[in-house]
């Protein structure tokens, strides 16, 4: 008996699973750099002070700045998947680079090269995951596909804890070559090309099958297609988030994006030498960085249901307001099972943060706007990323006491808290539009469960 040729022949989890791995190894090499901080602020001949390191730090997130602007425009050209692939050969070929840096400035440069690669596979893999997820539970895998970001972060503490007090801060760096043998071969394999983009650039047959083959509507990608084609050509787009009532809203979610990203990487990358400046040995502050980000994998988790249920603003701003209670706690002497429920709290306080901003973003913009809103915030929120590995550095280098470490990450948390509290109320046509589009979500979950 043959198979009829609309029964798909491989699941989209698949997909996503490659998504999934791509993005853990893209956390861990940007993660690993703050377990990599004590040993190369200790390297011979370096003379690294905590300023030049948090500089380094943040060479890499200037070059996820430009590789993301540049992989948008070259992802028309070449594809997703293509640009997915050399990504991930760029980033791990860099990584080896990184563990055989020679001197501070080159170890600088390969890590800002590494960055236009890490920064490149991002957009990909969301909207790849987007694409080949199950239609209805899309925000759902790719909430658990972003969580690789921390799962990363937990491998590269996990490997800190394991090889960086006998054998430095090299080992830490080549492990990032990983996907070279770990995923470039799977995805070579088994990630398929996105429909949309072979239906915008005419390949329709290619579509089709791929659509078969995956059990994708072929329908949705032609319209959402089309869509984006007009969003393209509508030099209105952009302007619409500063109109029409939404110009608080925007600047007030750009500088709360801003503070969310600061946090994520300035802890990810000082906690560890944070942790030993407080008198804390290796083990123990390498340890503390494995507890952040299992607390951002749990805490974001527990955050987004609640925020489904209550709202994203009053969870957003509770999550801010706890990162900046933990960070008092852990500028005190305290019992240790505290201070560990303190940074494991402080891990949703950080990156679930940001998680819960890009959610309300997405609800408080009407669709049409949706994805120029969340780019906007992004886009800000970058140059928070880079500012955060170099906030660091300047206030461990000012001298003035480990306490003032902690209370100076605390500042930028309460201020997306106040910031995220001030958001104003979505204009009654973008709530139509919300309330609209909440249905039309409900009813697309309704026949796929009738």
């Amino acid at each position: 008996m043959s198979v009829p040729t609309d029964t798909p022949h491989r699941s989209g989890l698949v997909v996503v699973g490659l998504c999934f791995l791509t993005i853990v190894f893209d956390g861990y090499d940007l993660i690993v750099y703050g377990s990599a901080v004590p040993g190369l602020l200790a390297e011979p001949g370096w003379g690294l002070g905590p300023a030049q390191a948090g500089a380094i730090g943040s060479y890499a997130l200037v070059g996820m700045l430009i590789g993301a602007l540049s992989a948008g425009a070259l992802t028309d050209v070449v594809g997703r998947r293509r640009i997915m692939l050399a990504g991930i050969t760029w980033f791990s070929a860099l990584m080896v680079a990184c563990a055989l840096a020679p001197s501070p400035w080159l170890l600088g440069l390969f890590r800002f090269l590494a960055g236009l690669g890490l920064g490149g596979v991002i957009p990909s893999a969301i909207a790849l995951t987007v694409e080949y997820a199950p239609r209805g539970r899309r925000q759902l895998y790719n909430a658990l596909m972003f969580v690789g970001y921390s799962v990363g972060g937990v491998l590269a503490a996990v490997c800190a804890l394991a090889l960086a007090a006998d054998h430095g801060w090299r080992p830490l760096m080549a492990i990032g070559a990983a996907p070279l043998v770990i995923v470039l071969p799977l995805a070579w394999r088994f990630l398929p090309e996105s429909v949309g983009y072979l239906m915008g650039k005419g390949r329709y047959d290619e579509a089709r099958r791929l659509a078969r083959r995956y059990g994708i509507a072929i329908d949705p990608v032609r319209q959402e297609t089309s869509a984006t084609a007009t969003a393209r050509t509508d030099p209105g787009g952009p302007t619409a988030l500063f109109r029409d009532g939404r110009l608080a809203a925007t600047l007030l979610f750009g500088l709360a994006s801003f503070c969310g990203l600061l946090l994520v990487y300035g802890l990810n990358t000082w906690l560890p030498q944070l942790m030993r400046e407080a008198g804390y040995p290796l083990g123990s502050a390498l340890t503390f960085l494995l507890v952040l980000n299992l607390g951002a994998i749990v805490g974001t988790l527990v955050a987004s249901v609640l925020a489904d249920r209550f709202g994203p603003k009053p969870v957003t701003v509770t999550a801010f307001l706890l990162a900046a209670l933990c960070l008092v706690v852990l500028s005190q002497r305290v019992g240790t099972g505290l201070l560990f429920a303190a940074v494991g709290v402080a891990g949703l306080g950080s990156v679930g943060t940001q998680i819960l901003v890009n959610g309300y973003v997405a609800v408080h913009y009407p669709a049409p706007i949706r994805a120029t809103a969340l780019g906007w915030a992004l886009g800000v929120g970058r140059a928070g990323a880079i500012v955060g590995p170099l906030f660091g550095g300047w206030v461990l280098a000012s001298g003035i006491g480990f306490e003032w470490n902690f209370y100076g990450f605390a500042v930028p948390a309460l201020a997306g808290a106040l910031l995220v509290g001030l958001v104003p109320r979505a204009g009654r046509t973008d709530h139509a539009s919300a309330v609209g589009d909440s249905r039309a979500h409900e009813a697309t979950k309704e026949g796929m469960t009738t």
